[in-house]
């Protein structure tokens, strides 16, 4: 197995599960929050702060240039760079899956090949997942969490890229994980991975 796999994801469609059940078929490694660590190791800063770096990025950013220090985002770019060179590092070791971290583009400009999967799913599905994450039942709190991530994934990945987070141009394979399961969509990545080296 050669393929380096990038996984995109709603939030509560399943990226994780999926991502670890692709790895374990395709007897690869799968990096998540593992490229957080691998950051804060490299920087000294505290995990929570490399995560509010990402998750505060939102439509407001503009508005945010103007009032806040230029040295809050020099900081976010640095921690950006930082994130990259981990993401290539792994990528660099061999066949892999990564999560998220715009790893699909970075991999791209950086001319290293890469099979890229964006997972969605109907709102139905999702809000049961986030319920779970968050240990919630409250339809208000998992909408809002919901939209709160997805927003800040969507802004994080379009800032940074360029590109419109979801958009099927910028992917090889894009699942509908709410109607197809998650056992199946790992298959079919599996299936479409295999596919493909086989040519």
């Amino acid at each position: 197995m050669n393929t380096i796999i990038t996984i995109s994801r709603e939030y509560g469609a399943g990226g994780t599960s999926i991502g670890r059940r692709v790895a374990k078929e395709l007897g690869i490694e799968i990096y998540d929050r593992d490229i957080i660590r691998n950051t804060v190791l490299e920087t000294g800063l505290d995990e929570g702060v490399i995560e509010r770096e990402e998750e505060e990025i939102s439509r407001g950013d503009a508005f945010l240039r103007m009032i806040t220090p230029a040295a809050y985002f020099d900081r976010r770019e640095a921690i950006r760079e930082i994130e990259r060179e981990v993401i290539l590092k792994f990528a660099r070791q061999g066949a892999c899956v990564l999560l998220g971290r715009c790893a699909d583009i970075i991999l791209e400009e950086a001319g290293i090949d890469c099979f890229k999967v964006f997972l969605y799913g109907d709102v139905l599905h999702r809000a049961a997942r986030v319920g779970e994450i968050i240990g919630s039942t409250n339809p208000s709190e998992i909408q809002k969490a919901m939209k709160k991530t997805d927003q800040a994934r969507r802004a994080f990945y379009q800032q940074f890229t360029g590109r419109r987070w979801g958009d099927c141009a910028n992917y090889n394979l894009m699942l509908d994980t709410g109607a197809l399961g998650y056992d199946t969509s790992a298959k079919l990545i599996c299936e479409a991975v295999r596919s493909i080296e086989a040519q």
